[in-house]
């Protein structure tokens, strides 16, 4: 498989109208704030927007984008599977804000913590859970261990499974209609 190309923020901002911009993060990390003309596909839900992508891709470059780099560059390797080339911005919005860049608000949207602080909170309220109930039930230790093993995988591995299943929770879920209405604005 290829590598994505990658593309810092220094070289996206002065190209950014030329993109179709996708923001692979959860509805609710788009909603604090996103690259500006960002569509919000999240990764979880590509494999449903592959027609529209495909569609976008035809009349132009897409430029995938998550909070770091990491969801973009599985989604860039994800639509390279189907035939349709993306770049991924280096660094995600973390970078692209810090460069001095403007980030975009949904206004009166509720905000949802970014899913790597939602999984530093699940992981470590499961291993204090678990030091806990093995003061009075010493199996309950290997919670812990089982949690710290997870967490060396994930940072091995560069994947996450508390962040697969964060994302699943209702609030990372976007509605029907605004993905419907997403895939809709791409297909034109």
């Amino acid at each position: 498989m290829n590598t994505p190309t990658a593309v810092v923020p220094a070289q996206a901002a002065p190209r950014l109208e030329q993109y179709t911009v996708i923001d692979v993060r959860t509805p609710g990390e788009y909603a604090a704030g996103h690259v500006p003309g960002a569509h919000n596909i999240p990764l979880d839900h590509l494999h449903t927007a592959l027609p529209a992508l495909k569609s976008a891709a035809a009349r132009g470059d897409l430029l995938m984008v998550c909070a770091t780099g990491n969801r973009s560059t599985t989604a860039c390797e994800q639509l390279a599977a189907a035939d349709i080339h993306a770049a991924t911005l280096t660094g995600g919005t973390t970078s692209w804000s810090e460069q001095g860049h403007t980030l975009h608000r949904l206004e009166g949207a509720a905000t949802t913590w970014a899913m790597e602080r939602q999984v530093r909170l699940a992981a470590g309220a499961l291993v204090v859970l678990g030091l806990a109930a093995g003061a009075r039930y010493r199996p309950a230790r290997w919670l812990s261990a089982a949690i710290g093993t997870g967490l060396v995988f994930s940072a091995a591995t560069n994947t996450c499974g508390v962040a697969a299943v964060l994302a699943k929770l209702p609030h990372n879920q976007p509605r029907t209609t605004d993905l419907t209405d997403t895939l809709d604005a791409l297909q034109q």
